[in-house]
C-alpha cells in the first residue's frame, strides 16, 4: 500500500550572513588609500507558501531538510557579498505547522490563497566590512564583523484535507461508492472492508457555477480512537468539514447501535466533531434483509435525535439519491448562511456555497482558481494505485 503523507517531520535552516572584509585600498599613486573591505551578504529566509497543485506532504517526507543559501563575504573595493537565495517551502492548502517539540501551533494555513507566504525563518545579517570602522584615530582599522549565524528549527508539517462534507462510517458502508456516484473521483471499490486505505476527495458538481468538495475518509471500526484497526490517523481530516455525512449499512447484522458507536469514537477523538451538523444515510434498502431495518434504524436515531436528517437510500441501485444530494447541497448553504451572514464566503472548510439567497452559489475555494471538467477523472489526494495511477 502506498502511504497516504499528511505528516511530515522537516529540519529547517535559514542563511548564514557573509562575513565582513578587511581589504584596504592600493593603488599606483595614491598612498594610504584607506579601508575598502565591503559588507557580507545577508542570509536566506525560509518561507512556506501555499500551492493548490499540491494534495500531500510527500514531498517534504522525502527531502526532510530545507536550507535557505548562505550570503557571501564581502571583497575588497567595497564590494558588498551577494544575500543568499530564500528557501521557499510549498505546501497545499489547509497544512499546519507545528514545533517538534513542545507541539506548538507554529502557523495554519487555512485561508486557501495561491499568494499566501509565511516568512518562518530570518536570515542572519551580514557582517560589517573594515570600511565602517574608519575613525579620525584609527584611519586603518583591521577588524570586521563575522556573518551572524541562521536559525535552524525541526518541525511537524501536518495536512487536514479541505473539504466541505465528510464521509464518516463503518468499513463496506458504501462511502467510496457514494462519492464515485456524486462526484469525478474514482476510489477503488471491492466488497470487503477498508477498500479504502487513504483519504479521497471528490468534486460534487451542484450547477455551473458552483460545486463543493466531498472527502471520503477510511472506515472507523469500534475501539478506532485506542488504536484499533486504521485508529483514528485520518479522522482530522474531517476537523474543517462544514457538515459531516454518516452512512449505516443496513445489510450489517450490527447496524443496530451503529450510528452512536460512531458519534462514540468521533467524541472520543475530539468533541467539537458532535457540534457539526450531520445527515444519516441507511444505505442498501434494495436488499431483502436490509429493508426491513429501515424503519427500526430510524426510529432508534430519531429517539435520541429528534432533529437528525434520515435519508434510506440504495447507492447501488440508485434509489433517493436526488434527495440526499439535494439534502447535501441545503445543508452546506444553511451552514455557510449561519456562519457568514451577508457575505459570499465563509470560514475555512465551509466555502462550498455562495450564501447570497438572491444570486448564484460561489465556487469552492478549494477549486477557485481551477477550471473542472466532468471528462476530468481526477481523484485527490491520491489515485487509485492499483489501476496504475499515481498518489
Amino acid at each position: 500500500m502506498i502511504q497516504f503523507a499528511d505528516e511530515a517531520i522537516i529540519r529547517v535552516i535559514s542563511g548564514k550572513g557573509g562575513n565582513g572584509c578587511i581589504s584596504f585600498r592600493r593603488e599606483k599613486y595614491i598612498p594610504n588609500g584607506g579601508p575598502s573591505g565591503g559588507d557580507g551578504g545577508r542570509g536566506g529566509d525560509v518561507i512556506f507558501k501555499v500551492k493548490r497543485n499540491l494534495r500531500t506532504l510527500a514531498h517534504l517526507r522525502y527531502h526532510p531538510v530545507f536550507k535557505a543559501q548562505n550570503g557571501s563575504d564581502g571583497q575588497s573595493w567595497n564590494k558588498y557579498g551577494k544575500d543568499g537565495e530564500d528557501i521557499v517551502i510549498p505546501v497545499p492548502p489547509g497544512t499546519t505547522l507545528r514545533d517538534r517539540e513542545t507541539g506548538e501551533i507554529i502557523h495554519d494555513f487555512t485561508i486557501e490563497s495561491e499568494d499566501e507566504e509565511f516568512k518562518f525563518l530570518i536570515g542572519g545579517n551580514g557582517g560589517w566590512g573594515n570600511v565602517h570602522f574608519k575613525t579620525s584615530t584609527n584611519q586603518a582599522p583591521r577588524i570586521a564583523n563575522k556573518g551572524q549565524p541562521g536559525q535552524e528549527r525541526e518541525l511537524k508539517v501536518e495536512l487536514s484535507v479541505m473539504a466541505d462534507v465528510g464521509l464518516v462510517g463503518f468499513p463496506n458502508a458504501g462511502k467510496s461508492s457514494l462519492l464515485e456516484y456524486f462526484t469525478n473521483a474514482r476510489p477503488k471499490i471491492a466488497p470487503y472492508p477498508f477498500t479504502t486505505k487513504i483519504p479521497n476527495l471528490g468534486v460534487l458538481h451542484v450547477d455551473q457555477e458552483s460545486d463543493l468538495i466531498i472527502a471520503d475518509i477510511p472506515g472507523i471500526i469500534e475501539g478506532a480512537s485506542e488504536g484499533a484497526g486504521l485508529g483514528i490517523r485520518f479522522l482530522k481530516h474531517i476537523s474543517r468539514t462544514a457538515c459531516l455525512l454518516f452512512m449505516i449499512d443496513l445489510s450489517d447484522p450490527k447496524c443496530f447501535g451503529a450510528y452512536e458507536k460512531l458519534l462514540n469514537e468521533l467524541g472520543s477523538f475530539d468533541k467539537s466533531l458532535l457540534d457539526k451538523p450531520r445527515i444519516i444515510l441507511l444505505n442498501k434498502i434494495d436488499l431483502e434483509e436490509a429493508a426491513e431495518n429501515v424503519d427500526k434504524i430510524r426510529e432508534e436515531i430519531l429517539s435520541k435525535n429528534p432533529d437528525a436528517q434520515v435519508i434510506p437510500v440504495s447507492v447501488a441501485a440508485r434509489q433517493n439519491m436526488d434527495q440526499a444530494k439535494k439534502a447535501i447541497i441545503e445543508l452546506v448553504q444553511k451552514m455557510n448562511r449561519m456562519r457568514s451572514p451577508g457575505k459570499n464566503h465563509a470560514e475555512p472548510g465551509t466555502e462550498g456555497i455562495n450564501s447570497a439567497n438572491n444570486g448564484p452559489a460561489e465556487k469552492s475555494s478549494f477549486l477557485k482558481d481551477r477550471s473542472v471538467d466532468d471528462s476530468m477523472e481526477e481523484q485527490f489526494p491520491g489515485m487509485d494505485s492499483s489501476k496504475g495511477s499515481w498518489l
